[in-house]
């Protein structure tokens, strides 16, 4: 009976103390729906474009692998410096910028939906991606941080990861429910919404360090803006590298992103080219895999957590994620897929642990650079595993593989998965952020837990 009110309570703290981040996650959950409703019909659109009146399009396949490669070579450095950013000149600004950048690519296919539209969507939207891609939820949690104590940080990265399926799964209803030419219209608008909510009413919570530059000339300014960077990367990379807790989980994520990333890019061309898959089944199996990880991410996770900690669940996670790939690298029958996806509801789990691990080994003044920087060595893994996914995606779905194992690139994407698992067994996860931390900056959290 005590470990039941023990585990129940943990469950309320964590909806507690979500009450300071609703101005927050309000319009990052509106920013969700929005990008989540285009998912599904973006298939349809593109291959329709590219590849009229085909069911396999290559070459929607390998543009989409060029995208993530050019995406993941600038965010290297782009994730870990918006993260120093946020760190020095607060949250609120950061945000602003990043949700704001995923607007344009979508107006272009309100507009007009034929090749050359579609080209100009792809150029907008590896922008965007480049800004926004990883670095609005990194900063958000980065954000959530600097309210909440260590100790209930898994709990509510649970719930914000659980709001997250949650606007996945309404954005999968109104594609599925809505007509195909109003979806990126309505999109639109729930994506101009919040960077206009967040302006009014979201509270900074970072006081930046004040500079001492005004007697400096504007040619020592420019100077000194490059060597600010410089140090600041340096910084980052001093407090991953030094910290073997930080350094373990760069290593999980970034297998565990090679190969996820390299699923995901193929995964919906894969399924229309075997089993004729279209915008309502693609709806369905992201609805199911998003139901359930509402309940394992808002229900399931703040009750185990307490009683196992975040590396039995980023093991147990890193386990299903294995058998999803499989599952979905060996299906037989248009059953499977649906199978595959119910191990999401396990998988969608790396996420919220790997941010509190993250969160826990870091200071609070260090907390969008630790984020970012391991962010952005899974953007390291957004460039590397289109290299091989798409031309082996496009190889066994043609005539001329040279054996017939239509998924075997997802087969080989699981192996990366493997190998993030046994880096997961190894780790060793920080009781406290103050022995494994490099503390630099003096910007302080505006709001904070007593």
């Amino acid at each position: 009976m005590l470990q039941r009110c023990t585990t129940n309570m943990s469950w309320l703290s964590g909806l507690r103390e979500l009450r300071p981040l609703l101005h927050l996650l309000l319009p990052l959950s509106i920013h969700w729906v929005a990008e989540e409703m285009t998912v599904s019909v973006l298939v349809d659109v593109t291959t329709s474009a590219l590849c009229p009146g085909e069911s396999t399009c290559s070459k929607a396949i390998y543009i989409n692998g060029v995208q993530q490669t050019i995406v993941g070579i600038f965010k290297m450095v782009v994730l870990p410096l918006l993260g120093q950013l946020s760190d020095e000149y607060g949250r609120k600004p950061l945000l602003l910028i990043t949700i704001s950048t995923a607007i344009f690519p979508f107006v272009l296919l309100v507009w007009h939906q034929s090749e050359e539209y579609v080209y100009a969507y792809y150029v907008l939207r590896t922008i965007s991606n480049i800004i926004s891609q990883g670095s609005i939820f990194c900063i958000s949690v980065a954000y959530a941080a600097d309210v909440v104590n260590e100790s209930k940080r898994a709990a509510v990265f649970g719930w914000i990861t659980g709001l997250l399926s949650a606007s996945h799964v309404l954005g999968d209803v109104l594609a599925w429910s809505l007509p195909e030419k109003y979806i990126f219209a309505v999109s639109i608008v729930l994506l101009t919404s919040c960077p206009v909510y967040m302006k009014f009413f979201l509270v900074e919570t970072v006081i930046p360090a004040p500079k001492n530059d005004r007697e400096s000339g504007c040619w020592a300014k420019i100077v000194d803006v490059p060597r600010q960077r410089y140090i600041s990367m340096r910084r980052a990379a001093e407090i991953v590298i030094f910290s073997p807790t930080l350094r373990g989980m760069a290593l999980v994520s970034f297998f565990y992103e090679l190969g996820m990333s390299g699923i995901s890019s193929v995964l919906l061309y894969y399924l229309k080219a075997v089993f004729g898959f279209n915008k309502n089944q693609f709806s369905e199996l992201l609805m199911m895999v998003g139901i359930g990880s509402i309940f394992s991410q808002m229900l399931l996770l703040p009750i185990l957590n307490p009683l196992v900690g975040e590396k039995v669940i980023l093991c147990s996670a890193l386990l299903a994620s294995i058998a999803y790939a499989w599952l979905y690298g060996l299906a037989w029958a248009p059953w499977v897929p649906y199978l595959s996806a119910s191990f999401g509801i396990i998988y969608v789990l790396v996420k919220p642990a790997t941010y509190a691990i993250i969160s826990n080994a870091s200071s609070s003044t260090n907390q969008g650079k630790a984020q970012t920087f391991i962010a952005g060595t899974q953007s390291i893994s957004d460039l590397l595993s289109p290299i091989a996914m798409s031309p082996l995606t496009s190889w066994f779905l043609s005539s001329n593989a040279p054996f017939e194992c239509k998924g075997f690139s997802i087969i080989c994407a699981s192996i990366c998965m493997i190998i993030s698992l046994c880096f997961a067994c190894l780790l060793k996860p920080a009781d406290t952020s103050s022995s494994n931390d490099i503390e630099g900056s003096q910007e302080t959290p505006l709001l904070t837990d007593n």
